[in-house]
């Protein structure tokens, strides 16, 4: 495989993003990932990275910073994660989680938080391999009709 490059999310990654979920899915989203690029990009202080090989977007982080949400302290989220199956288990993954944790390091945000499902054990084991465990906080779910 070509080498890995790791880059700032830009606008023209959106297509590729939601090509990658659908691959992931094995179905189109309802997402509209050209409005959540936007609106990633006029937020500097959030770290949101893509992975490239040989020009074609692969993977891609994107993570926010919360501030002091029911009595935490500033922490980071990684709210979207996704790595194109073909290119599965060669360490893209890990690099983009290395430049979200190098880039929250630098602005001394000490927790970085995801949300998981615990049956997704592929991606469950992924975040452990990061050193990821349970966290304090409980994700809660209402489910509207």
């Amino acid at each position: 495989m070509a080498s890995i490059i790791v880059r700032r999310l830009s606008k023209k990654d959106a297509a590729g993003i939601g090509r990658i979920d659908a691959a992931i899915t094995k179905e189109a989203s309802n997402l509209d990932y050209k409005r959540i690029v936007e609106e990633e990009l006029k937020r500097e202080t959030d770290a949101s990275f893509v992975a490239e090989v040989g020009g074609d977007l692969v993977g891609y982080m994107i993570s926010y910073i919360t501030h002091g949400n029911f009595g935490l302290n500033s922490c980071a989220w990684i709210a979207m994660f996704g790595v194109d199956p073909k290119c599965m288990g060669q360490g893209i993954g890990k690099r983009l989680a290395e430049e979200i944790f190098k880039f929250y390091k630098k602005k001394k945000i000490k927790n970085v938080l995801t949300s998981v499902r615990w049956d997704s054990t592929d991606l469950l084991s992924f975040f452990k391999a990061l050193g990821f465990d349970r966290s304090d906080c409980v994700n809660l779910q209402k489910t509207l009709d």
